[in-house]
C-alpha cells in the first residue's frame, strides 16, 4: 500500500495544505509520513527513529514534529522534538492524539491528520511564532517508508 492507497489526491492535497498551513505562521517543521509496519518495534521507537533518518532533528530550533503512521499495525504516534515538548503543556500530546484517534476510529485518516496537524501547528505559532527570515526547512509532503 502507498500514500496513493491510503489517501485519495484530494486527502492527500489536503493534508500537504494543513502542512503548509500550519507552517505558515511558526518557524517550526511537521511531516507525516506512513509505512505499512512498525518494523517490529515500538510505535514511538519507530516514529523517533524515522525522525531521525527524515533529519527533522536538524532544525534550528528543535521544533520539528513528526506525524507518524504504521497502517497494517493500526498504530501512529505523534513526536515532537526537543524545543517544541519544552514549551507545550503537559498531556499536549496526548489530547492531540486522542483527538486524531476519533477520526481514525471511523476510518477518517485525512480527517485526523488534518485534526492533529492543526493542533500541533496553533502550539507552534504560540511558541515558535513566524519570524521574517523563517525558510522552510523540511519538505512537505508526505513521505512513505
Amino acid at each position: 500500500m502507498k500514500v496513493s492507497d491510503l489517501f485519495t489526491q484530494e486527502e492527500e492535497n489536503a493534508i500537504v495544505a494543513a502542512i503548509g498551513a500550519a507552517e505558515q505562521n511558526t518557524s517550526g517543521e511537521i511531516r507525516v509520513h506512513i509505512e505499512a509496519t512498525r518494523k517490529g518495534k515500538e510505535t514511538l521507537d519507530r516514529a523517533i527513529e524515522v525522525f531521525q533518518e527524515l533529519e527533522m532533528h536538524q532544525t534550528e530550533a528543535r521544533n520539528g514534529v513528526l506525524f507518524y503512521l504504521a497502517y497494517e499495525d493500526h498504530a501512529f504516534s505523534i513526536f515532537g522534538d526537543q524545543g517544541i515538548n519544552e514549551k507545550v503543556p503537559p498531556g499536549f500530546w496526548d489530547a492531540t492524539r486522542d483527538l486524531m484517534e476519533k477520526a481514525f476510529k471511523r476510518s477518517a485518516f485525512a480527517e485526523g491528520l488534518i485534526a492533529g496537524i492543526g493542533e500541533a501547528g496553533r502550539a507552534l505559532k504560540v511558541y515558535f511564532p513566524y519570524q521574517s527570515n523563517d525558510q522552510n526547512e523540511l519538505d512537505d509532503s508526505i513521505s512513505e517508508g
